[in-house]
């Protein structure tokens, strides 16, 4: 008869071994991302305590007041403020960038091993299922055809968002040497 049914079989087991293997990955990604962000505020909290300590010496050993909060206020956070904001901005752009090559990957590959089945299929069709068979690989390679310049549509306003967190860095950096100059 037809080797079909073994194949279709096959093909999804290897596509549940692949989305497993996908998933693993996504986790992964998701996880570094995750420890990358609990190491950036563990130095944040870390560096707040040491400046807290700091701070607190000096007004112990500061006899005037004045002078202690003219040290204090002479150290902006608008600085370690930008500076944290870099670091969060780089880490979540590097996991976004990862999870995308990632769904990209699977994304070919899927549509692969889909084509090579409906392929498959329409070889070993019986005769007079032409049409079914046109419009079966019609149905499965329309939206396939229609995800590309979709995921190109939704980069935009990714790209958008980046552009403009990179001209408020820009302006804060400006105001902050501005300031500094004061």
């Amino acid at each position: 008869m037809f080797a079909f049914p073994e194949q279709f079989s096959s093909a999804t087991r290897s596509n549940l071994e692949f989305q497993l293997a996908r998933f693993s990955a996504l986790t992964n990604h998701a996880f570094t991302g995750m420890e990358k962000l609990v190491s950036l505020n563990l130095a944040a909290a870390k560096a707040t305590a040491q400046e807290s300590l700091e701070a607190t010496n000096q007004l112990v050993t500061t006899g005037d007041p004045k002078e202690f909060f003219s040290r204090i206020q002479a150290t902006p956070a608008s600085e370690k403020l930008a500076s944290y904001s870099r670091h969060l901005t780089e880490i979540l752009a590097t996991t976004r960038e990862e999870f995308a090559k990632d769904a990209q990957a699977q994304f070919a590959e899927v549509r692969a091993s889909v084509t090579a089945l409906v392929d498959e299929a329409a070889k070993n069709a019986p005769a007079g299922t032409e049409k079914a068979v046109a419009m079966l690989k019609s149905v499965i390679t329309t939206p396939v055809a229609d995800y590309e310049p979709s995921s190109r549509t939704a980069e935009q306003p990714v790209k958008t968002q980046e552009a403009t967190e990179a001209m408020a860095e820009q302006d804060r950096d400006k105001h902050v040497s501005g300031s500094a100059q004061d």
